[in-house]
């Protein structure tokens, strides 16, 4: 994004794409939807996104925005009437549409730059098939709504707004005018008061702060909804209360009740609705300060009875409201937006720290200072709570980045005339933030693949005595310290005997050479390898899988497919939590030092201590009667010396397979920061990493899921040998 770009439209930018988002996922799950009134509600929803992007783009005279989307409200405002009915083919209009919306908001993120030949052309065409739907008759029995009867109740008449700037408004690079000048787009402005009550003394002026308030009598045929939208930017910090033309009592005690469970005061509730304006709240709380002491709260309400502020109906809802909102007692949920940039800087500044107070407390057990060491213990403890909450921040659920799939699902599934559902588990699973940014693109390939290759047409499904409908799964779960990424689907499953004939034609497998279900299933990762016999816009270039494993694999995961013939396939992703910082154990190789991931530490044994057998082909120890194969770090890794009297193995588990890695010393749990290694170690099998030690020395971070896949090939090929 570019730095120099105003506050305001920077705002407005990250809000639109999060409306955009919202709108479509309400659209792709708009025609599921069965009952009346839960389409009614997506369609509102999604109108109320539209009206909020055109409103907020009119404030900065961005034209482009404002006439396309005024275009996609009035077809929306035509389906809400009940003139138009839901259907795909809409459906996949308006999908467009919110796409084109979001180019011409990438437009004001790169500075307003000019729309392109492309855009406008494409522009131009959703606009013409837009067109299409506005002689359209009406395909059923119009049914009023509360939100129409609202709409039809406000004619030509005149509103009034009660409006109090915030004191930055200048200062974040709004135009007071602006929000004015737009608001006369709407109707016309009757009549407008000035106020000045919140001007300081001369020498307590800021010129750069806002002191403005303005009474506004407003005449338009817009609703409620439509005003508020004007002020949108604003509402958060300002004072804007809008009254509607002959309200209501009815309409006023409903709004009371939709109002948020708050714990708030009658006079703001009423405040709040419109039914009382902050002027009159003001008088009313003056009168009561001038009686006697010791009088029931519910004074207030009698007041603005009295003085004809307020009728007692809506006076009683309010303090229903009132004993509602203490009751249940809500907490409120604060939120603000921070810049991904400042949490990764936070993230190394807490980095830095771990390996400062891992320092410290190396020292201090040298020194051998017990007030020292107590010191250093506590400062540990602390760092590691710092450490947590920091990593906290960064995390997010993948729920957001699984539902961009649900799009890609159905725009392919028709282009290739399938019918496929997407199911998400495990949208509430929590990961870090940079992961995710990361993962979408293989998974984007995993699920068109899927799409593609996996899920039969409804035809052959029904022949097979499948469900017309193909089923693709998207889950994801937490498992020993890692999270968890399934794609499945339904499907035909992987052609083995198709790869491995393709495999062959490459050269990748010996004409002679014998391979295993699993060895031919992973053969799909090899760099080209593809079996489409034909190129098309989405497979068959041999580009992709080896890329998916390759970014993987940068991640510090794994991928591994797991296919049945008939059935269906599944992919299992395994990802780290966080790429920043880990628990870890260190352990000691002659004078290398090594460090284990310690969520995947299963238990550490003396070598000596358990039956041992070692062949040239394989290592193993017999573990309370469970065959544990073992590799030696020393030989894995050249470090020479020789073996001492006293061994280890540290028995580590990666999805439900158990491994062991013998070691010469154990020494204890250890925060570690991840740093990457250079180019010249990036391809050195069974490494994931490197870090700083407290004495200043490097540790290298052993890739245990490679470990566990190298060891558990060498026992398949040995077992394979002996048959």
């Amino acid at each position: 994004m570019d730095m120099d770009i105003d506050p305001a439209l920077q705002t407005f930018n990250v809000e639109s794409r999060e409306i955009l988002e919202e709108m479509e996922e309400i659209l792709l799950r708009l025609e599921q939807e069965e009952s009346d009134e839960e389409r009614q509600e997506s369609l509102n929803a999604i109108f109320r996104a539209a009206h909020t992007i055109k409103g907020s783009a009119g404030l900065f005279n961005l034209q482009a925005i404002v006439s396309f989307t005024h275009v996609v409200e009035s077809l929306l405002d035509k389906m809400r009437e009940g003139d138009i009915a839901v259907d795909s083919d809409i459906t996949a209009l308006l999908l467009k549409c919110a796409d084109h919306i979001g180019a011409l908001v990438t437009l004001v993120q790169q500075d307003n730059a000019d729309l392109s030949p492309e855009l406008i052309k494409s522009g131009e065409k959703l606009l013409a098939q837009l067109s299409k739907y506005d002689g359209v008759s009406v395909l059923k029995e119009k049914k009023p709504t509360a939100e129409n009867e609202k709409c039809l109740s406000h004619k030509d008449e005149v509103w009034h707004i009660s409006l109090r700037f915030y004191d930055d408004v200048l200062r974040e690079g709004m135009d007071p005018l602006s929000f004015i000048r737009y608001l006369e787009t709407l109707g016309s402005i009757e009549h407008i008061t000035v106020l000045d009550d919140a001007f300081p003394a001369l020498q307590d002026f800021d010129p750069e702060s806002c002191y403005l308030g303005m009474e506004i009598s407003f005449k338009t045929t817009a609703d409620k909804e439509t005003i508020e939208s004007v002020f949108k930017f604003i509402e958060d910090d300002s004072t804007i209360i809008i009254l509607p033309p002959d309200s209501l009592v009815d309409d006023f005690i409903q709004l009371i009740h939709e109002l948020p469970e708050e714990d708030q005061r009658l006079g703001e509730i009423l405040v709040q609705c419109g039914s009382l304006t902050s002027a009159e709240l003001k008088r009313a709380l003056q009168h009561q300060e001038g009686l006697s002491e010791g009088l029931e709260k519910s004074v207030l309400g009698e007041i603005l009875i009295d003085k004809g502020m307020a009728t007692p109906p809506l006076v009683n809802a309010a303090l229903h409201k009132q004993d509602q909102s203490r009751i249940r007692n809500k907490q409120e949920i604060r939120s603000m937006r921070v810049d991904a940039t400042k949490l990764d800087e936070h993230i190394n500044l807490v980095g830095e720290l771990v390996i400062a107070s891992a320092g410290a407390a190396l020292r201090a057990q040298e020194i051998g200072d017990s007030a020292l060491t107590e010191l250093s213990s506590i400062l540990s403890r602390l760092v590691e709570e710092v450490r947590d909450s920091a990593l906290h921040l960064r995390m997010v659920q993948v729920g957001p980045t699984f539902n961009k799939f649900q799009r890609i699902v159905r725009d392919m599934s028709k282009d290739l005339n399938k019918e496929i559902e997407i199911v998400i588990r495990g949208a509430e699973t929590d990961l870090d933030k940079t992961v995710i940014e990361k993962i979408s693109d293989p998974l984007t390939h995993l699920i068109r693949n899927s799409v593609d290759h996996g899920i039969e047409l409804p035809a052959e499904r029904e022949a097979k005595g499948k469900n017309a409908i193909g089923k693709l799964f998207l889950s994801a779960y937490h498992d020993s310290g890692c999270v968890v990424i399934e794609v499945s689907d339904d499907g035909n499953g992987l052609n083995r005997k198709r790869i491995l004939e393709k495999a062959k034609e490459k050269g990748l497998v010996r004409s002679d050479q014998q391979l295993t279900d699993q060895e031919i299933d992973n053969l799909i990762f090899e760099p080209g390898f593809s079996t489409a016999d034909k190129v098309t816009n989405i497979s068959g270039r041999g580009v992709g899988m080896d890329v998916v494993k390759r970014n993987i694999e940068e991640l510090r995961g794994t991928i591994e497919v797991d296919s049945k013939p008939r059935e269906g396939s599944a992919f299992c992703i395994r990802l780290p939590l966080t790429l920043a910082i880990i628990d870890g154990f260190l352990v000691g190789v002659e004078n290398s030092s090594f460090v284990i991931p310690l969520e995947m530490v299963h238990e550490c044994v003396e070598l000596n201590g358990v039956n041992c057998k070692m062949d040239s082909d394989r290592n193993y120890v017999n573990l309370r009667g469970e065959i544990l194969p073992f590799i030696r770090l020393r030989e894995l890794f050249s470090t020479g010396g020789v073996n001492p009297k006293r061994e280890n193995v540290v028995v580590v588990n990666y999805a439900g397979v158990k491994a062991g890695l013998v070691v010469d010393n154990l020494m204890g749990e250890f925060q570690t920061v991840i740093k990457p290694l250079g180019k010249m170690f990036s391809h050195v099998p069974g490494l994931g990493g490197s870090s700083i030690l407290g004495n200043g020395e490097v540790a290298l971070i052993l890739d245990v899921p490679g470990l566990v896949n190298r060891v558990s090939s060498i026992e398949s090929r040995a077992m394979q040998a002996a048959i």
